[in-house]
C-alpha cells in the first residue's frame, strides 16, 4: 500500500522490519500455530526468538527441522526450549526486544507485559505486544434454533481435541424448552463416539494433554457434583490408571455465573444454564458480561431477525462469531483469529492485521522543486 502523491512532489511508504528480536511463545494444542507465531515475523524480514511449550518439544522440534530443510538460514529462527520464566525474563530486559507473539494463558500474557512495561527505558522502540490469550467461549441459543443442529455443534464445539482448543465451546445458554431435546442427542452421540489412545484414528476422544490438566478438569468436575445449584448430566467420570482421560462432561446449572460457567477450564466439559423461553435479552447480557474473556461466541436461531439482534448485544463478547456454527474452526485467511477484552490484543492471527504488526513503516517525500522563497503562498 502506498500513498497518494502532491503536485510537485513523490510520496513512497517503505516496510521494514522491527529493530531488534521477537519473542515468539508457543502453545501445546496446535502445532500449526506454533509454525504461525515465529514465521509471521521472520516474514516480515525479523529475527525469532522461539520459546516451544514444554509438553509439545518434539512437534515443535520437528517443524525446527522442517525449517532448516526447507532453507531457513541459521539464527533467523532460535529454537530455545526451557523454562518460560527464565526465558521470558532474560528476553524483556534486553535492549533488543522488539516484540511478543504469544499465544497461551492470560497470566502469563499479563507477566510478561507488565515486565515489559518496567523494562521500557531500555528498549530502542516501543515493543510490539501481541497476544491470544485464554477463553470462555459460548454457544447462546435462541427458542428458534434447530436442536439437532444446536446438539451438534455442542457436542464437537465442547469435545473435539479433549476441549483443548482456544476456541472451543465451554459454556451454553439455552431455552428451557430446547433443552431435553438437545441433552437427548448431545448423550445419544456420546454413547457412539470412542476414547482412547490418539495413535488409533477411530478414537474421537483421547486423554488431556497432562496430570494438571486431568487434575483442573477433575476439581470443577468434583465441585460440580458437589454444588447444590449445579449437577452432571452426562459423563463426569475421569480414569488415570494408563493415560489422562475426562469423559466428555455436561453439567447443568441453575446458577447462570456458577463456577463452571465463568472459569477458564480448557477441557471437555460442557456447563449449560438453561433459560426461561421468555427472557432472551435478559440472559444474553448475562452472556456477554459473565466472563471476562472474549475470545468466540456462536449463536443459533431460525429468526433471523433475532439472531441479528443477539449478534448486536453480543457485538464485544467474542472476537470471532458464528451464526449457526459451532465456535470452532477458524481457517487462515477466511476467519482470521483473535479475541479482546482478557483474550487478547485481538491482532487477527492468519490475516494482515497481523502482518503489519511486525514491521514499521517509513513515509519518504521527495520533493520534485525545492523551495527557495521562505514566504508561504498567503504571505505574498
Amino acid at each position: 500500500m502506498q500513498p497518494k502523491d502532491g503536485v510537485g512532489h513523490l510520496n513512497h511508504m517503505e516496510y521494514r522490519p522491527l529493530e531488534g528480536f521477537v519473542l515468539a511463545v508457543t502453545p501445546f494444542n496446535f502445532t500449526s500455530i506454533a509454525s504461525n507465531l515465529c514465521m509471521t515475523p521472520v516474514l516480515m524480514g525479523n529475527v525469532a526468538l522461539w520459546k516451544p511449550s514444554t509438553t509439545a518439544l518434539l512437534s515443535n522440534y520437528y517443524l525446527m527441522q522442517l525449517y532448516k530443510e526447507a532453507g531457513l538460514p541459521d539464527g533467523v529462527v532460535n529454537f530455545l526450549p526451557g523454562s518460560g520464566a527464565l526465558i521470558g525474563e532474560v528476553a524483556t530486559q534486553s535492549k533488543h526486544f522488539a516484540g511478543i507473539h504469544f499465544t497461551g494463558s492470560t497470566d502469563t500474557f499479563n507477566s510478561l507485559w507488565r515486565q515489559a512495561g518496567q523494562n521500557l527505558g531500555k528498549y530502542i522502540s516501543y515493543p510490539r505486544l501481541v497476544g491470544e490469550t485464554g477463553g470462555k467461549d459460548f454457544i447462546f441459543v435462541h427458542p428458534s434454533a434447530d436442536p439437532k443442529a444446536v446438539a451438534t455443534a455442542a457436542f464437537c464445539g465442547a469435545f473435539e481435541f479433549q476441549g483443548q482448543k482456544c476456541s472451543a465451546a465451554s459454556r451454553m445458554y439455552i431455552p428451557k424448552s430446547l433443552w431435553k431435546e438437545v441433552l437427548a442427542d448431545i448423550k445419544k452421540m456420546a454413547k457412539e463416539v470412542k476414547m482412547g489412545d490418539v495413535m488409533d484414528a477411530k478414537n474421537f476422544i483421547n486423554a488431556v494433554i497432562d496430570k494438571a490438566s486431568f487434575d483442573k478438569c477433575k476439581s470443577y468436575i468434583d465441585f460440580a457434583k458437589a454444588a447444590k445449584d449445579a449437577k452432571v448430566v452426562l459423563g463426569g467420570k475421569c480414569d488415570k490408571a494408563k493415560g489422562w482421560f475426562v469423559e466428555p462432561t455436561v453439567i447443568e446449572t441453575t446458577n447462570p455465573r456458577f463456577k463452571s460457567m465463568a472459569e477458564e477450564i480448557f477441557g471437555p466439559i460442557l456447563t449449560v444454564y438453561p433459560y426461561d423461553d421468555d427472557k432472551v435479552d435478559e440472559t444474553a447480557k448475562l452472556c456477554d458480561e459473565t466472563s471476562p474473556y472474549g475470545l468466540t461466541g456462536a449463536v443459533f436461531g431460525r429468526d433471523r431477525l433475532a439472531v441479528e439482534k443477539l449478534a448486536d448485544k453480543l457485538s464485544y463478547a467474542a472476537g470471532n462469531f458464528y451464526i449457526n456454527d459451532k465456535p470452532t474452526g477458524a481457517v487462515v485467511g477466511l476467519q482470521p483469529f483473535g479475541g479482546a477484552r482478557a483474550s487478547g490484543t485481538n491482532d487477527k492471527a492468519g490475516g494482515e492485521f497481523n502482518l503489519i504488526r511486525w514491521i514499521i513503516p517509513r513515509v519518504i517525500k521527495e520533493t520534485l522543486v525545492s523551495p527557495t522563497d521562505y514566504r508561504y503562498t498567503y504571505l505574498k
